[in-house]
């Protein structure tokens, strides 16, 4: 039997209700969070002590604290703390209010940033723990129209890379979940937000949305064994992308700059200038 603590945010549904059913199925338990606790009355039901729901809003600092300290105290650890809150906001860039931009970096950034910054203290002392962040094809391919959410996961990704090796040497791990289109409720009201259309851009948001309507989505369930392989595994993926769709895209998008970077090599080494050493003064 796994034994592992879970600690899941965004868990009422998608790939987060996924996930905390196959932990507890196999026999794990879980701290299941999300805004509203009532949809995990079924779950507690069935697996009784097994899962500890929690209601948390990640953009409430103050919160989160209070809650991964509820979390740790009632299971004693946390092994596997996964980050999958987060929305899609859609839009041209000229077109978002900064408002809208600001709280959706809220969600996606700052609110992941406050439970990895809350639970590392709890790891270090531990001296192993798992954090896992849930990305996207999104974090390392950006498109038109959806721009926003590329930055909001491209600053999620580069925070879980430098994150990686600050704590390597801690005992703990980190991997990105990235994965592509997938039947969840990704595309409801409640995790996507559109911004108001400006004409210019009528066009290119039209063929976006048409595009989204000819996609294969996913099975969510089908994800969850191969979670279980990340999280039990001695030396786990920094990026893994989940299902089909991410390895295609990433390599299309490097060969493409890797060609551009290529084409300029000559500009850029004589943008370089004299190379000289100088000390630098932290």
């Amino acid at each position: 039997m796994s034994d592992k603590i879970w600690f899941i945010t965004g868990a009422s549904r998608g790939f987060g209700r996924v996930w905390t059913e196959g932990a507890l199925e196999r026999g794990d338990k879980v701290v299941a969070t999300a805004r509203s606790t009532t949809a995990f009355s079924e779950l507690s039901k069935r697996y009784g002590k097994a899962i500890l729901p929690l209601a948390l809003d990640v953009t409430k600092r103050d919160q989160v604290e209070a809650v991964v300290a509820q979390a740790h105290a009632h299971f004693g650890r946390l092994d596997v703390v996964i980050n999958n809150a987060g929305y899609a906001l859609l839009g041209a860039v000229e077109e978002a209010s900064e408002a809208d931009v600001r709280a959706e970096f809220e969600t996606n950034f700052f609110g992941a940033l406050a439970v990895i910054q809350t639970v590392l203290p709890l790891l270090r002392r531990q001296g192993s723990g798992h954090i896992l962040g849930v990305s996207s094809v999104a974090g390392v391919y950006a498109n038109a129209i959806t721009g926003f959410y590329n930055a909001s996961k491209w600053a999620f990704e580069a925070l879980h890379e430098s994150l990686s090796k600050e704590v390597a040497g801690l005992g703990i791990k980190v991997t990105l979940l990235e994965p592509g289109a997938y039947a969840t409720d990704f595309a409801s009201p409640g995790s996507l937000k559109i911004a108001p259309s400006l004409e210019p851009y009528a066009d290119i948001r039209a063929q976006l949305f048409s595009y989204g309507a000819t996609m294969e989505f996913g099975d969510p369930r089908a994800t969850v064994e191969a979670l279980f392989k990340i999280v039990d595994a001695e030396q786990p993926p920094l990026r893994f992308f989940v299902g089909t769709e991410g390895l295609p895209v990433a390599r299309a998008a490097y060969a493409e700059r890797l060609a551009i970077w290529e084409s300029w090599e000559k500009e850029s080494n004589s943008a370089q200038g004299v190379s000289r050493k100088q000390v630098l003064d932290f």
